[in-house]
């Protein structure tokens, strides 16, 4: 059992907004009130909302990694090793805090900005290994059809981005009906994006998230909507986040992970 998710719910859950520092409004997943455990090898989750004037100003991480990807606007990058970049819709950033690593999220252009961003364990042993960065355009990203969905896979199978922590990620646009299998042995969550519909026939939204801490399929079905609602709309957008756990305590510190 993962010791940090025993408590793990079985139903959708409604994220919780946190209120960064530096005045960045976020919808987290977990850890929250309502699901107070980390997912173990996943520290947490979150949707940032960054406002033109707003921002993360250079700042510290350790001993975890980071998996960014945005879905409005654009978020300009640096860090301690000298990377300068902008990312843009579609795109993901992965980072390897490691040993240390400062860097800033800021709104590029003057404009706001929104993204997703996943906090990723490291196993003891890797905790003090040189830091990293790399990101993946959206093209870079293999996107493919199944029944019932839209797949793109930011991290996995044909994604560049490769964490320590085996681990699978994927923007899924929910069409009809579509099943997603936990694999074995590992734990995973699902997070609302945009639209509404059904996982496992409990009412699911923007937002909200479904923690899965044992290994079984889960059915989600976007909402059907009606004549006057637009396929985007009706359209349910989720992400499908699913990893190895490290079966190793989390000890989050603020920006680090001990």
């Amino acid at each position: 059992m993962n010791p940090d998710a025993s408590n793990a719910s079985s139903e959708p859950i409604a994220g919780e907004t946190v209120r960064h520092g530096t005045g960045v409004n976020s919808t987290r997943a977990f850890p929250t009130t309502a699901c107070p455990t980390h997912l173990d090898p996943f520290v947490l989750f979150e949707r940032f909302y960054i406002d033109p004037d707003d921002g993360f100003p250079m700042h510290p991480h350790r001993g975890f990694e980071i998996v960014s990807y945005m879905l409005e606007g654009g978020m300009d990058h640096e860090d301690s090793l000298g990377v300068s970049h902008t990312a843009t819709p579609g795109e993901a950033m992965h980072i390897t805090a490691g040993k240390g690593i400062r860097h800033s999220e800021l709104p590029a252009n003057g404009a706001g900005c929104s993204g997703l961003q996943l906090w990723v364990n490291l196993p003891r042993e890797e905790k003090d290994r040189e830091p990293n960065y790399a990101d993946a355009a959206a093209d870079d990203l293999p996107t493919l059809e199944e029944d019932g969905a839209t797949i793109t896979t930011v991290v996995g199978g044909g994604s560049p981005l490769e964490p320590t922590t085996e681990l699978t990620y994927h923007d899924v646009r929910v069409t009809d009906d579509w099943t997603w299998t936990l694999p074995d042995g590992w734990t995973g969550f699902l997070y609302g994006v945009s639209g509404t519909g059904t996982v496992d026939g409990h009412e699911f939204e923007k937002g909200d998230v479904f923690p899965l801490t044992e290994s079984r399929s889960v059915v989600l079905e976007s909402e059907r909507g009606n004549e006057t609602e637009t396929e985007t709309e009706s359209e349910l957008r989720v992400v499908a986040v699913a990893g190895r756990p490290n079966d190793e305590e989390i000890r989050q510190q603020g920006p680090f992970v001990l």
